[in-house]
């Protein structure tokens, strides 16, 4: 008998302990929607979008109904934006297998992207663009890039000091040939870094259609996908003409230096790159003609995929550096003193001495943190309802990472709007306890695989500028001082519109160790 009461107490308890969780775990289509302001009939929140700055209205109604994930419709779609490092971990992450996908995106088929990696639905090919990826740029892999990241830098080095108008200079030009030139030397070995060039300008123009029609809302073609079928001459859409403008560009993106590293390689001229060594590998396999066409298809893709993300992200971030020591000089100085004490006489910055210099690491970090160049990253997709924190999230909606939220929470980052690399360093060391700025380059397995490089390129980068040169707000001829704009490109990539300053050269002995870079 004891044990029969036993028995039927664990059965009781067990079947209590079920119906509680059954209780909890309702099916998500009676739950209700997240929090969200009020919408109009029919078209829901279409017209309460923001036009600019959406990351910085969306971490407002995040506040203000005091929730990390909020709920938007647009004329019957969903768009969910998530507000929190705990948010996109557990959605992004845990739940990969759900919220991996990306959205389909009829402006961006107009405009013929459908070879970037960054935006492909999740599946096999996806994964084989990926995996080349992965092999070309890992953590380890990275390595191999360094001393064309550190030449690259030693270019920038000399086209500022070069410039005759150092003093006033319009430096985000330099960036983006810094940014361009270091991506055709990886990618297609194509040099052009003392040059201008063709390539960028394409790179430029596509990456600028791009940017504007990924912007969640901001053509109604997404929400209703037929308009893509009314004729370009129809008033009102210029949207179509705009994106058979833009498809030129992208088209250029894709095959204009792929085609000439074929050419290349033909003449037996070509120099060792990503796109150079796959090809060559391609060759070595014997496939039939169309499993080989598919495998170029996947190089080419991703190659294309390697030039666009490559340029705008990287001179983004270099402009908001400028920016951020524009408006704290301390921070120039204490760099350039750290610099000072680690260097040699006549010595540039190298990756050896990284670990020796965590004051301008810091200021890297500060700088993908303080000005993310994707603030609201890349949009991921949900095919299916699911329930987060009580909260319905329907089927097929648009999952937003808000990346300028996440990076300006203020309990991790206390008054997250000051530029303040000290954040990240505690007793003159890198602080482990302070979240590294990874939201910055997107959330989960969508995650930008090229990063790694991204980083490095950026850190030799600023080492290489504060070692080197003073930067300053710029001056009139009269001495009046010209006030940065701080004023940024609206879309997915934020980009600080062209401004000035002045770059000096800190010393004689920089100018001659600049120059002697170019022997």
């Amino acid at each position: 008998m004891p044990h029969y009461s036993t028995l039927v107490a664990l059965i009781l308890t067990g079947a209590a302990l079920l119906l509680t969780t059954l209780r909890k775990r309702r099916r998500p289509s009676s739950l209700p929607l997240p929090p969200g302001p009020k919408r109009s009939p029919l078209v829901g929140h279409l017209f309460t979008l923001p036009l600019e700055k959406q990351w910085e209205t969306y971490a407002g109604w995040a506040s203000s109904f005091r929730s990390d994930i909020i709920h938007l419709d647009i004329a019957g779609s969903s768009i969910v934006v998530l507000s929190s490092t705990e948010a996109v971990k557990e959605l992004f992450e845990r739940r990969s297998s759900l919220y991996s996908d990306r959205p389909e995106s009829p402006m961006r088929q107009l405009m013929s992207w459908g070879f970037s990696v960054g935006f492909m639905k999740y599946g096999a090919r996806r994964r084989a663009h990926r995996k080349l990826l992965h092999d070309a740029f890992n953590t380890s892999a990275n390595k191999q890039f360094h001393a064309q990241e550190r030449a690259a830098a030693q270019v920038l080095l000399r086209r500022i000091l070069q410039d005759p108008h150092s003093r006033c200079c319009n430096v985000m030009k330099h960036f983006r040939h810094l940014a361009g030139s270091l991506v055709m030397d990886i990618t297609y070995g194509i040099d052009v870094r003392e040059t201008e060039d063709p390539y960028m300008n394409i790179a430029e123009k596509a990456m600028y259609g791009l940017s504007i029609a990924s912007v969640p809302g901001a053509f109604l073609m997404e929400s209703l996908p037929v308009l893509k079928y009314v004729p370009d001459w129809v008033p009102g859409a210029g949207f179509k003409r705009s994106a058979k403008e833009w498809k030129k560009w992208t088209c250029d993106l894709l095959e204009v230096p792929f085609k000439e590293t074929q050419r290349n390689m033909r003449l037996g001229k070509a120099r060792p790159s990503f796109v150079s060594s796959n090809l060559q590998q391609v060759e070595l396999e014997d496939m039939e003609k169309t499993e080989t066409d598919k495998k170029e298809s996947v190089i080419r893709g991703t190659a294309g995929s390697m030039y666009a993300a490559g340029s705008d992200t990287t001179v983004g971030a270099l402009g908001t550096f400028v920016l951020g020591i524009l408006l704290n000089p301390e921070v120039q100085q204490k760099a350039q003193a750290e610099l000072d004490a680690v260097l040699g006489p006549g010595q540039l910055p190298d990756f050896s001495d990284q670990d020796a210099l965590p004051y301008v690491t810091a200021i890297l970090k500060e700088t993908l943190r303080w000005r993310p160049v994707t603030p609201m990253a890349i949009p991921h997709y949900l095919s299916v309802d699911d329930e987060y924190r009580g909260y319905r999230i329907p089927a097929k909606s648009v999952i937003i990472g808000n990346a300028w939220a996440i990076l300006h929470d203020e309990n991790m980052y206390p008054n997250p709007d000051n530029f303040n690399p000290e954040r990240f360093l505690l007793n003159g060391k890198l602080n482990p306890e302070i979240r590294d700025p990874e939201a910055a380059f997107g959330f989960g397995r969508r995650i930008c695989p090229g990063r790694h490089v991204a980083t490095s390129t950026l850190w030799i980068t600023i080492a290489s500028i504060l070692s080197t040169f003073s930067v300053r707000k710029a001056k009139k001829e009269d001495g009046e001082v010209v006030e940065p704009t701080h004023e940024y490109l609206p879309g997915l990539v934020s980009l600080p519109l062209p401004f000035e300053c002045s770059f000096t050269p800190r010393s004689p002995q920089a100018v001659k160790i600049i120059q002697s870079t170019a022997q």
